[in-house]
């Protein structure tokens, strides 16, 4: 609550207009033609099951695809990406929710953090896009949230649990890199939360989550614009609707499908490249 008093001109300080941050004339467009062209011919090369409460990493080579499915019930996933050869370039969610919004769909850019900051990943289809905003302000697919952790829980409830999204990222990539998880940990990252419903209350601004629309046959469809190392957790919250950071929520797998795209039909694609800026800084 305020506990200063408002100058005599606050309402006209208040009422200057809205600006938006980024013009984002200049991004690179979304090819539907092209990607649409490579979907109908993609063949299926893989797939990875990530158990409830548990979360796996899976590899996607540039100029191929990846489906996040709901299989058996409404289930949330909190999903990690990073420049397969170098995992100090990663998810940049921040920057991805300025350029975009803060929860994404399909022609949506998944963005590299800093100084790549280049386009790891497009969205190139989702089933949920139908759901846009709900009355309470809710959305699908946000970058605002972090990802459910260990040492929050600790701090809030004051018990160790260790099925936390951070937790079970840190051990997929550890069980994937062959290495220690305090050195995992270190790569684990602000999350994209998929299939995830959630907003700001309308009256407090408070990050809000509510149940998932999801439902078995639901995914969201991505296309590796470099070659992508990826993690996944089926979050401790199921569908998000009650809590989570407990085993008291029902919560089931999550299904990821690897395709090769249509023989051919890249055409004159190339791979994204690293951000052009010179890099002096002033010095």
């Amino acid at each position: 609550k305020a506990t200063t008093s408002a100058p005599a001109d606050a309402e006209k300080r208040k009422a200057a207009p809205p600006v938006i941050c980024y013009t984002v004339d200049r991004l690179p467009p979304y090819n539907a033609e092209l990607y649409n062209k490579a979907r109908k011919g993609m063949t299926k090369l893989s797939e990875v099951k990530i158990p409830p409460r548990d979360a796996s990493c899976w590899e996607v080579p540039k100029g191929h695809f990846f489906r996040i499915n709901s299989v058996e019930g409404p289930q949330v996933g909190d999903l990690n990406i990073w420049n397969a050869n170098d995992l100090t370039e990663r998810f940049f969610s921040g920057k991805t929710r300025q350029l975009h919004a803060s929860h994404v769909s399909t022609g949506d850019k998944l963005w590299s953090t800093l100084p790549g900051l280049r386009p790891l990943a497009t969205i190139t289809h989702n089933t949920l896009d139908w759901y846009g905003w709900d009355e309470d302000g809710g959305g699908v697919h946000d970058v605002i949230g972090t990802r459910c952790d260990p040492y929050t829980n600790h701090m809030l409830k004051g018990e160790d649990y260790n099925h936390c999204c951070h937790s079970n990222l840190t051990r997929a990539l550890a069980a994937h890199k062959s290495i220690k998880p305090e050195v995992a940990e270190l790569h684990i990252h602000d999350v994209l939360n998929v299939f995830m419903c959630t907003g700001f209350t309308k009256d407090t601004k408070q990050y809000f989550m509510k149940a998932s629309p999801v439902r078995p046959g639901d995914f969201i469809e991505f296309f590796a614009e470099v070659d992508l190392l990826c993690a996944l957790s089926a979050c401790p919250g199921g569908d998000c609707g009650a809590s989570h950071s407990d085993d008291v929520t029902p919560c089931y797998p999550l299904l990821v499908e690897i395709y090769s795209p249509g023989e051919g039909s890249l055409g004159d694609w190339t791979p994204s490249v690293r951000n052009l800026y010179g890099g002096k800084h002033g010095i």
